[in-house]
């Protein structure tokens, strides 16, 4: 991981095409705007944990599929 230092308005390039700046700065927050362009996709890191998380909760193989639509047979 690269550490670097900044300032309010300065900022860091990142491959030629995308820019994060400093903006503020306050007691415990840093807000950054992100100049990138559009088919850069952009997550917030929680977010990105809470997309893998309902994913992975969404994701059921066919067997187990089959169980379940076995299982709400028996009970119609």
């Amino acid at each position: 991981m690269l550490v670097v230092t900044r300032k309010t308005d300065e900022s860091i390039v990142i491959a030629d095409n995308i820019e994060v700046t400093v903006l503020e700065i306050s007691k415990d927050k840093v807000k950054i705007g992100i100049n990138a362009p559009r088919e850069v996709k952009i997550f917030r890191s929680e977010l990105k944990t809470a997309k893998q998380t309902n994913e992975q909760s969404a994701h059921i193989s066919g067997a187990a599929l089959e169980q379940l639509l076995n299982n709400h047979k028996g009970t119609s």
